[in-house]
């Protein structure tokens, strides 16, 4: 009878277990699923991160042209001339302006006025290169353009770093460290 009485109560402790168990393991696996951050959105104007490249039946057709027009002429034999690329040569920046590359994880929107409320007209991704044109009069938004490209827009101060020119790298201390 005893024994009895000892099986059910450990029966029952036992069930108690499982189901705070099972529980306590369905909310952390919940609580892991909510708390990831969604994907970073793509909009409309958004530049592709990703180059195409040609196809290799091009590829390799002027491949066989430049090997057939290098074995005929004797002056192919010479090292070939690099061009210059268009990132490499300095621009003239308004006065007042200067490189910066964006800070900020998630990236920037882009705003048509320096208000929280204003029209979005763009973003700028993660450590991406723009130029600070100007600030506002209370020194709360900065005024951006995208480096090789037109579109300008507000964005938040403090979201931007400024960059040196001759080894493009960052002047103050990363956001990642804090």
């Amino acid at each position: 009878m005893v024994i009895q009485v000892f099986k059910y109560i450990f029966g029952f402790i036992l069930a108690i277990a499982i189901l705070i168990g099972g529980g306590f393991a369905m909310a952390l696996y919940f609580m892991n699923r909510v708390s990831a951050p969604p994907p970073k959105p793509i909009y409309a104007n958004d530049q592709p991160l990703v180059k195409t490249q040609a196809p290799k039946s091009q590829t390799s057709k002027t491949n066989q042209v430049s090997l057939e027009k290098s074995s005929s002429t004797p002056d192919a034999q010479k090292t070939p001339k690099e061009t210059p690329k268009p990132e490499e040569s300095p621009e003239a920046l308004p006065p007042g302006a200067y490189k910066a590359r964006v800070t900020w994880k998630q990236g920037l929107r882009l705003r048509k006025e320096p208000t929280p409320d204003a029209e979005r007209v763009g973003g700028a991704a993660f450590n991406q290169k723009v130029i600070v044109l100007e600030e506002s009069s209370d020194n709360d938004w900065q005024k951006i353009r995208l480096e090789n490209s037109d579109q300008e827009g507000w964005v938040k101060s403090g979201n931007v770093a400024k960059i040196d020119e001759q080894d493009d790298t960052q002047t103050t201390d990363d956001t990642e460290q804090q």
